[in-house]
């Protein structure tokens, strides 16, 4: 029994896999350098002041 069980798990791990990849696939190289490019400019902005009150990180 715990042998079908753990059949029916890897199919239905696989059946995501595959799903997830045709996703991925989905996209145009100029689509995927678009939102790296957006994705690298969004990390390369200063973080946002601290909310009032908050305490600075202390150097360890």
């Amino acid at each position: 029994m715990a042998g079908l069980a753990g059949l029916a798990g890897i199919a239905a791990t696989g059946v995501v896999v595959a799903r997830a990849e045709r996703k991925r696939r989905a996209y145009t190289p100029d689509e995927i350098r678009g939102r790296l490019h957006s994705r690298l400019t969004e990390s390369a902005e200063p973080p946002a002041d601290p909310p009032a009150g908050a305490t600075p990180p202390q150097p360890s």
